[in-house]
């Protein structure tokens, strides 16, 4: 058996519904499926999902007080007032102040911008720039962004006779600030149709209610805070991102050109995640590590000298980043592990002097990936006594809500149910800890605690093929509430199974099925090739994709997640360094097994108290192993003991040694024939010297010495002779006996026989042995796979 990382929880479509789509659309039952398990049930809204066009965006009008803000815009516009654009420091943010300054500069407005710095002034708007912001003659302020927890600030600004217009989409709290304008797609008398618009989309509707058009040239960068902010790519999000995307393939924009050149990534190639992992963590690095403004520059300036120099700039902030994270990561893990174990906290808030505050929501990301718990990660002011922190969470805790319910030590905090930052006392954060793991400890039951993997279909391998693929395409751009499209293949065979990689770190396998193969690579997955054995049956979890080399396209699979269902057998009987067993044997809850006292002091050099002494039926069958790693270290002295041991018992590996220091499989075994020459040469030649001529006669015969020896023996038993002194000789007229009633004669067939069966048999001849004593379980794949 091999255990997935993660719950497997599989979607069931509604199959009328699926035909429906499949008939309707003209596209496979597959795709159909996939609709319809993400809400996308009727023909009207799979067809705008697959086939939307860019006139398919809202009425930016929808949004609440857009005409009042757009009507204070152009006024300013009109009479040339000053302008302040007040953005976050994050990709949204950036791409938000980008939209929004492009649109203005557009109109011939007189507008600047301004980015808080997260060091020196936090998150969102703050007293000190309104009022240096009300010095510079500014009369009207537009954040994006950002805003619709600034109470305090908006009275800041009403106090200094600036007029503010609040553009974001962060969760609105209790209290809404006093604004002249707010424009936000989820406030309570929204009637807005699309409630989940990032930041940059919140100021895309803005350009476009002011510019009286849809601003498609503002569409890649509305993209990139769209697809970098992972708010749900689903609706007008979709749009945005596939429009956007669709642009980015042609965009003039330098600051996009000298980007992608340093991520080595041509314009054609670019996707969702070019977005996500290349183009989104570089403009996020200036706001992380300093100020945000070069990365404003960067997608504002025409010059391409300038934007080659600001790309290199947030490049190299980029890769500065990447260290720190690596080396906050390692010293929060030590603090989870040496402090807040995770049997202990379902929540895990963690802290210390020193931590990068622009890094630490990474960390926390990593800390969740980790150990799958809501993870708040704070860097500790003493001088200040303050520790400002990011959280993530998982499904089921919703981290805004339980935040909420801290508001009297979180005098500033904001955020979504996944994701959200605060600044609190030094003095409060044991006291959110204590909070925060009692409110978890009612909501999260332990499987909440485990990680979940969504399955979209299961498939068999014949369905898979480069039509099928391309058509799953269309779905695309993915992200939140739209996640590439994850497909289940149980119980194929294995074809082939390597590591690969210099590391050796990744895995490559071929699954087969009814004659249909597919290739599959799974990165990071190297560890489990040790774990599987190739006559296993294997269920995967993986992404659909093409893979193209020397102009051939094959469709292959990127694997997620494995499973192994039945018990499996590792073969180790050809070891000769037996030192080397406890390396080789992986997992938990091992069983060493030993059947032969005469054995011990060898094994229990090597293994010490964990060795198991097995030596009476009664022991072999009292023996518990369900779901263990057994690990058979010698041959049994019979067969019966072997069957109690494992008969009717759900084993999750077998692991097979089978030591023996003197094989009987490889001495001769006479035959009647062989004793009926040897009475016949006794006969005549009793008494006969066994000590001086026995190895002389074996010699003559073509047998070895223990070969006489043991016929000697046997007859011994029998009555048939005499031993004394080394000679033997007939008995008269012994009654006839048969050599089986020789327990002599018995251990050497039964030790024979044992050995044929067991220790040179092949491979599939001991796995088919084994089976039959074993009583599979189908309580391991329900516990891995699970239907919805």
């Amino acid at each position: 058996m091999l255990k997935p990382k993660s719950r497997w929880i599989v979607k069931q479509s509604d199959q009328s519904k699926t035909e429906s789509l499949a008939k309707e659309l003209n596209i496979t039952h597959l795709t159909a499926s996939l609709l319809v398990n993400r809400g996308l049930d009727t023909v009207e809204d799979a067809r705008y999902f697959l086939f939307g066009q860019k006139s398919n965006f809202h009425d930016p009008f929808l949004l609440k007080d857009m005409d009042k803000a757009v009507a204070r815009i152009n006024k300013a516009i009109e009479i040339q007032e000053p302008i302040l654009v007040f953005g976050d420091y994050d990709a949204d943010g950036v791409s938000s102040t980008t939209v929004m300054m492009k649109a203005l500069n557009e109109l011939g407005a007189n507008a600047d911008y301004y980015i808080p710095n997260r060091f020196t002034e936090g998150y969102g708007p703050n007293e000190k720039a309104f009022k240096m912001a009300a010095e510079k003659g500014i009369g009207l302020i537009i954040t994006v962004d950002t805003g619709i927890s600034a109470l305090h600030e908006a009275q800041v600004a009403k106090d200094l006779g600036i007029d503010l217009i609040i553009t974001d989409h962060h969760e609105p709290g209790p209290a809404l600030p006093n604004a002249f304008a707010i424009i936000h797609p989820k406030l309570e008398d929204s009637v807005y149709p699309f409630k989940d618009l990032a930041g940059v989309g919140v100021a895309l509707k803005v350009a476009h209610a002011l510019l009286g058009r849809l601003p498609e040239h503002l569409l890649e960068f509305a993209a990139i805070g769209t697809i970098a902010d992972l708010v749900p790519l689903l609706g007008e999000n979709r749009l945005i991102a596939l429009s956007g995307i669709a642009q980015m393939k042609t965009s003039q924009t330098p600051g996009l050109h000298a980007l992608l050149k340093l991520a080595k990534t041509e314009k054609s190639a670019i996707d969702e995640e070019t977005i996500g992992f290349l183009i989104g963590p570089r403009v996020n690095a200036a706001g992380r590590l300093g100020s945000a403004d070069p990365a404003v520059q960067l997608m504002m300036t025409s010059d391409s000298e300038e934007a080659m120099m600001l790309a290199e700039e947030i490049d190299s902030l980029n890769k500065e980043r990447q260290n720190l994270v690596a080396e906050i990561a390692r010293e929060a893990i030590d603090e989870v592990e040496t402090y807040y174990p995770v049997k202990d906290n379902p929540v895990l808030v963690i802290g210390k002097e020193g931590w990068n505050a622009g890094v630490i929501g990474i960390v926390a990301s990593k800390l969740v990936e980790k150990y799958y718990r809501p993870a708040i990660v704070l860097s500790f002011d003493k001088e200040k006594g303050q520790a400002k922190g990011s959280a993530r969470s998982i499904a089921g805790f919703d981290l805004f809500k339980n935040l909420s319910t801290c508001r009297d030590i979180l005098p500033h905090f904001g955020g979504h149910p996944m994701a959200a930052g605060m600044t609190l006392d030094l003095n409060n954060v044991d006291e959110l800890r204590e909070r925060l793991n009692g409110l978890a400890k009612d909501q999260l039951k332990d499987e909440d605690l485990i990680p979940v993997s969504h399955i979209d279909a299961k498939i068999g391998i014949n369905e898979i093929n480069i039509a099928t693929i391309n058509e799953l395409g269309q779905l695309s751009p993915y992200g939140v509430s739209n996640p590439k499209p994850k497909v289940l293949i149980e119980e194929a065979n294995i074809s082939t199974l390597r590591k690969i990689g210099s590391d050796q770190s990744h895995l490559k396998l071929s699954l087969e099925d009814a004659g249909k193969t597919i290739d599959s690579i799974g990165f990071g997955f190297g560890h489990l090739h040790d774990h599987i054995s190739p006559s296993s049956k294997m269920s995967v979890i993986g992404e659909l994709s093409i893979n193209e080399w020397n102009n051939i396209k094959k469709p292959q699979l990127f694997l997620r997640d494995a499973a192994v269902t039945s018990w499996q057998l590792f073969d180790f009987r050809g070891l000769k360094r037996i030192e080397k067993l406890p390396e080789m044997i992986l997992g938990e809850n091992v069983k060493w097994v030993l059947f032969n006292a005469e054995l011990k002091d060898k094994f229990s050099a090597i293994l010490g108290d964990s060795l198991l002494l097995i030596s009476s039926e009664q022991e072999a069958e009292n023996l518990e192993m369900d779901l263990s790693n057994v690990v058979l270290l010698d041959l049994p002295p019979y067969k019966d003991l072997l069957v109690k041991l494992l008969s009717g018992k759900n084993p999750g590996r077998i692991y097979v040694h089978f030591y023996k220091e003197n094989s009987e499989f490889f001495t001769t075994m006479p035959t009647r024939e062989h004793f009926k020459w040897f009475y016949a040469f006794l006969s005549k030649k009793s008494p006969f010297d066994l000590k001086r001529y026995g190895g002389e006669l074996a010699k003559h015969r073509g047998w070895t010495k223990e070969t006489i020896e043991f016929m000697s023996q046997v007859f011994f038993e029998l009555d048939f002779v005499k031993i004394n002194n080394g000679f033997i000789s007939l008995v008269k007229d012994v009654p006839k006996r048969d050599l089986t009633e020789s327990t002599t004669y018995q251990h050497k067939v039964q030790a024979f026989t044992l050995e044929n069966e067991l220790l040179y048999s092949s491979y599939e001849q001991l796995k088919g042995w084994f089976d039959q004593l074993i009583q599979e379980s189908v309580k391991n794949e329900e516990a891995i796979i699970q239907w919805i």
